[in-house]
């Protein structure tokens, strides 16, 4: 037989199964579709109710959110919460006394950092925060809120920044097109071949 009537007869075999084709087209599918966005998480109203601290993370002002778990009697969790940015932060781990160990994360699901804090008679935190591989540790120290006193915000933390008086800063030239090269899929300010 030739290799032509073999390779006919494999798509006329083709053609006959359309699950397989179907099968095949929601494979490519699934590869080709991008991934999906991840959403910025936003303050669990679950949390609101814990006690708050509020304080710093390295160099940034951050309230955190830290309750017991109604289902393990030394798990804590909750979330924190930059002042700058509003952005949040799940955590969740154990306090053995005046011992806080808890791990962080930025999506529900991937571990982003590791906390170990020693709670003061005061009810203060201080201690040091590390990413995933113990990297890059930031001290951090929070003090609790008294109840009802308001949390730091990112309004609050701007307000609070000195304005800065606008510098004198030298001209720059603009920047000249390179001369060379060559265009790139009729794209005149991208070159190869340099």
């Amino acid at each position: 037989m030739a290799r032509d009537d073999r390779v006919l007869r494999h798509w006329r075999s083709r053609r006959r199964c359309p699950s397989r084709r179907t099968a095949e087209s929601d494979a490519v599918k699934a590869l080709a579709a991008p991934p999906p966005i991840q959403l910025p998480l936003k303050p669990s109203p679950e949390f609101a109710k814990f006690p708050q601290y509020a304080g710093t993370l390295g160099k940034r002002q951050i309230v955190l959110r830290l309750g017991a778990k109604t289902d393990d009697p030394s798990g804590v969790h909750g979330e924190y919460q930059f002042a700058d940015t509003g952005e949040v932060i799940l955590i969740a781990g154990d306090r053995d006394g005046d011992t806080l160990e808890v791990e962080e994360s930025n999506d529900g699901t991937h571990i982003t950092g590791n906390w170990v804090g020693k709670f003061a008679a005061d009810g203060s935190i201080e201690g040091e925060r590390m990413n995933v591989d113990d990297s890059n540790p930031l001290e951090f120290s929070l003090r609790p809120l008294a109840a009802g006193q308001k949390a730091p915000s990112a309004a609050s933390v701007q307000a609070q920044k000195p304005t800065q008086q606008p510098t004198q800063t030298p001209t720059q030239q603009p920047a000249q097109p390179r001369t060379g090269g060559q265009p790139v899929n009729g794209v005149n300010n991208l070159t190869i071949g340099e």
